[in-house]
């Protein structure tokens, strides 16, 4: 009997964590779990742990660290319960899981993703800022330690079944063979049809309410901005060593093509299926076999009409800032996500109008581009100058 496959889930009680517990529910014998991480929501945490016989949590504070106790209550077999940042990079290092599962949101998550891959496991890479940061210094540590990528977002896995076998869970250092181009599937969002200008008066209650797919508040925020899909055209760029002008983006509001790959010949390849990130992870978990996501089947009839259109990067000025970012280098990417974060924090407290979201990004981009020019050649580096973009974002966020 083959041995099961140990995770280790950074951000368990988020919907990337909480449906990748569901997959390996489904698969007992195939998988364990020795460490599940998470930043509030400690009632849920002791659940999952219970659930899944967790060795380990990782959290954040000592006063979590009670709340973690105290929802555990009375039952046996108390994880060990470790505290702090750094436990993350603990758990995402610790030789007793092959596998992680990147999902912590934002930059909180890259240390994290980048000691995973340090350590030569198999990432599964849901946290974009690992590579919207750090792309080339993460990318180089895959390469280096001999870790294994698969990329979890929809649409990177979607292009990532898409790809020539070869290397594919690899690091490429070039463009895959006979690769003309990489499309981008994006549903557009709640306000796909309305004009930028017009949306000033939106609330958090509206821009979370994502059309396809149930998510969290951030990056349902980030899809109605269509910031996500700049995000993720950077990621892009990294994962499949694509330059910048071989990524295309376009609208399709079904969100049943997760993404395509052109070749040379004229050929389009497409990945298809239910809007369930089920399917990615179970792919993930399972690669090279595919296994039961417990997502349904695709009814195409069902569906009646699949519609495609270009995006209109004058009403979409988050992605267009996204492209400007990456033809501008690592470090304005670093800015555009940290001002980004900024943003969307300041919207969901309703302290910041929707449409000033991209202004905030714009300011802080134009920060960046007037500071010296140095190499990000380290993780600190790359911390330092977030911190720094941070700050400006805070400070143009107070329009």
């Amino acid at each position: 009997m083959v041995a099961p496959l140990v995770v280790t889930i950074l951000g368990s009680t988020g919907s990337i964590g909480q449906n990748t517990l569901d997959v390996i529910a489904r698969h007992p014998a195939r998988f364990a779990v020795h460490a599940l991480t998470a930043h509030s929501r400690m009632d849920l945490l002791a659940k999952q742990a219970f659930d899944v016989k967790a060795a380990v949590v990782a959290i954040p504070s000592q006063a979590t660290a009670e709340r973690f106790k105290t929802a555990w209550a009375d039952a046996p077999n108390r994880p060990v319960i470790l505290v702090g940042a750094q436990a993350l990079v603990e758990v995402a290092r610790d030789p007793a899981s092959q596998a992680i599962m990147a999902a912590i949101v934002g930059a909180a998550g890259l240390p994290s993703a980048l000691a995973a891959a340090q350590a030569g496991k198999r990432v599964l890479l849901a946290n974009k800022e690992a590579l919207v940061a750090a792309g080339s210094i993460f990318m180089a540590t895959v390469r280096e330690s001999g870790a294994e990528l698969l990329p979890i977002d929809s649409e990177h896995n979607a292009i990532f079944q898409c790809l020539p076998q070869h290397e594919r869970a690899s690091a490429p250092q070039g463009p895959a063979a006979g690769v003309r181009r990489l499309i981008l599937t994006a549903s557009g969002g709640p306000f796909r049809n309305q004009r930028w200008a017009d949306l000033s008066k939106v609330t958090p209650e509206q821009a979370c309410a994502h059309p396809n797919w149930s998510m969290g508040k951030k990056i349902s925020v980030d899809s109605a901005t269509m910031l996500n899909k700049g995000l993720e055209v950077i990621e892009a760029h990294h994962l499949f060593a694509m330059p910048a002008e071989k990524i295309s983006v376009v609208i399709h509001p079904q969100s049943v093509v997760h993404s395509m790959v052109e070749y040379e010949d004229g050929s389009v390849i497409a990945q298809l299926g239910q809007p369930d990130m089920r399917t990615p992870i179970a792919y993930g978990l399972g690669f090279p076999e595919r296994i039961s996501s417990g997502v349904g089947m695709l009814d195409l009839a069902l569906a009646g009409r699949l519609d495609f259109s270009q995006p209109d990067l004058k009403q979409l000025p988050c992605l267009a800032l996204s492209f400007q970012a990456l033809k501008a280098g690592q470090g304005a990417c670093v800015a555009l996500n940290a001002a980004n974060e900024v943003a969307v924090a300041a919207f969901l407290e309703r302290r910041l109008a929707y449409t000033q979201i991209s202004q905030v990004i714009e300011d802080t981009l134009s920060w960046q581009a007037g500071q010296s020019t140095r190499q990000l050649e380290s993780l600190g580096d790359i911390i330092a100058l977030d911190e720094q973009a941070r700050s400006a974002a805070r400070r143009a966020s107070a329009i």
